[in-house]
């Protein structure tokens, strides 16, 4: 494999001057978890024509790539990526434009900035992104939820492109979704979506989304983390069933359960991507052993060791 210099450099004759190219990015400062190793080529393209050239560049050479929104659902290893990581992150792939009562996002918008355009004007459905701390695609990819809603319940339409630079746009219908995942998404990549909302009095969203926020704020930790560890299993919620074999508060190094919510592990500042996939596996093995019960995993975990 050729070294990040040499990929950095034939990539940047491939897109514009306004995309940005970095060698040996830490991915550690583009997770909430604040854990990863660097990313031999780390790309933020400037355009959707920059992303298309980006995606085929790695497609045609067989260059392992992924792409990074706000790496809230992210676990990336201590070995860092060997390969490209792109980042939707510029001006051109965050627009929110307003049209009657749908929202036009794109898949780098922040979920709560999209909750607080709806509020101004007078739209409402979309309360319970303001407390997803992610963006359009990534809640796309994994059908985000939070406060008994679900991105894909919102959704009327999804543009996305396959790796080799397609793009295609798809009703809701044609999007078959799951509990925390999108499987078409899983290999193509989400480049915004069209969300339905309903006509609202602005008090009213205004008091669910501040209901919403303390709700949050008395039941998750304040602390970085990589929000819900593992997928609600279907006989239990994965944060009580911790809670009730009292793994709140194990530690292995820096990475620890969290005493405000069993789903969550954190990080005291000091955790390593392998304290947390041990504290992981332990978690998984007792659930396994004193309640029969296989507790998978919701956060993604890329990268080498």
């Amino acid at each position: 494999m050729k070294t990040g210099a040499q990929i950095a450099g034939e990539l940047a004759g491939c897109v514009s001057l306004a995309t940005d190219i970095c060698r040996d990015e830490p991915l550690a400062k583009h997770t909430t978890l604040r854990i990863g190793g660097p990313a031999d080529v780390y790309v933020e393209p400037a355009s959707e024509a920059d992303l298309v050239a980006a995606v085929k560049f790695c497609h045609e050479r067989s260059l392992p790539f992924f792409v990074i929104g706000r790496g809230s659902n992210l676990l990336v290893r201590d070995g860092g990526f060997r390969g490209v990581a792109i980042c939707l992150a510029q001006p051109n792939f965050s627009r929110i434009e307003v049209a009657g009562e749908r929202l036009h996002c794109g898949a780098g918008a922040k979920l709560k900035n999209i909750a607080i355009e709806a509020k101004r004007n007078g739209l409402g459905g979309v309360e319970f992104l303001e407390g997803i701390p992610g963006s359009v695609g990534g809640a796309l990819r994994m059908n985000a939820g939070a406060m008994g809603g679900a991105t894909f319940n919102v959704i009327e339409s999804v543009r996305f492109m396959d790796h080799t630079g397609k793009i295609q746009e798809r009703s809701r219908a044609g999007m078959p979704v799951e509990y925390r995942c999108c499987p078409l998404l899983k290999d193509h990549i989400a480049l915004g979506a069209v969300f339905r909302c309903l006509p609202a009095p602005r008090e009213e969203i205004e008091k669910r989304m501040k209901e919403f926020s303390e709700r949050r704020w008395a039941s998750q930790p304040a602390a970085p983390s990589a929000g819900c560890t593992f997928k609600n299993p279907a006989t239990i919620s994965a944060g009580k069933l911790i809670d009730e074999l009292g793994l709140k508060g194990t530690r292995v190094g820096g990475a620890v359960v969290s005493a405000e919510h069993g789903n969550f592990i954190v990080n005291d500042g000091n955790a390593t991507a392998r304290d947390v996939l041990e504290l992981i596996a332990i978690l998984q093995q007792r659930a396994k052993t004193e309640r029969g019960i296989e507790l998978q995993t919701e956060v993604e975990i890329i990268g080498a060791d």
